[in-house]
């Protein structure tokens, strides 16, 4: 898993005009693979995976974006692979590692430019004493979070009150927006009954960030190790140099 979770801050690719001041609309987003062994009678391709994008609370994605264009390795027929209705994934089979071109196309009445992501399809455990299994996969997923910054108002209406989005601050001025639905119906959007909903990863920010303090502090750790004994075999150095002359 990716630790180093950032917030991805669009940049308008349109005026401001229509945009809600005062407001900023944060959604969490996973992206990744989940490759399947196919097991030692396997021929040409030895393992199944998915690659998607996903909300972190498997929510329907479609309310913000319009397709997701994957890219694949060149040796796949037609490497550029458009989904157009959520959720936006992609099966595939195959035998080696390569890293996937992911672009988000959000609706027009969102006005940001397309974003584009890229991960790591992994087929086996970094831990090589694991031994390969046909009913465990190998999960790779990275956590971050979309963040609209004064969103457009066509757009807020619609993720406003949406289990998707998370919404901080209040509009500067008043608003004429449709009115807001008290819930949201499932259309089959969702990853909440996903075949691949158990292997999925729970994320949250607060966790990344954790992650990533005690990354921190490992490094930190072993660099004051370094040092210490680079100090001790300076110390040695010129204990040696001084009993030879």
């Amino acid at each position: 898993m990716d630790s180093g979770a950032r917030p991805l801050r669009q940049k308008s690719s349109r005026p401001m005009v229509g945009r809600v001041k005062g407001v900023e609309v944060t959604i969490p987003i996973v992206y990744g693979s989940i490759a399947f062994w196919l097991g030692k009678k396997a021929a040409e391709s030895t393992h199944k995976w998915t690659t998607y994008v996903r909300s972190a609370n498997n929510e329907d994605l479609s309310v913000l974006i319009k397709k997701v264009v994957f890219q694949l390795h060149p040796s796949f027929e037609k490497p550029t692979r458009t989904v157009e209705a959520a959720p936006f994934e992609l099966s595939e089979s195959g035998w080696g590692e390569f890293e996937i071109g992911i672009t988000l196309h959000f609706h027009p009445d969102v006005g940001e430019k397309p974003l584009e992501l890229f991960h790591h399809l992994k087929l086996y455990a970094d831990d090589e004493s694991i031994p390969q299994t046909t009913k465990k996969p190998v999960v790779v997923e990275s956590y971050d979070e979309i963040v609209l910054s004064e969103p457009m108002e066509a757009s807020f209406g619609r993720l406003r009150n949406h289990p998707v989005a998370r919404v901080i601050g209040s509009p500067a001025s008043p608003l004429v927006l449709p009115a807001a639905e008290g819930s949201f119906e499932r259309n089959g959007g969702d990853t909440k009954d996903h075949s691949l909903l158990q292997w999925f990863m729970k994320h949250s920010e607060a966790e990344d960030l954790n992650l990533l303090a005690t990354a921190r502090q490992q490094v930190c750790a072993a660099a004051a190790k370094l040092k210490k004994d680079l100090g001790v075999l300076e110390t040695e150095i010129s204990r040696i140099k001084a009993t030879t002359h």
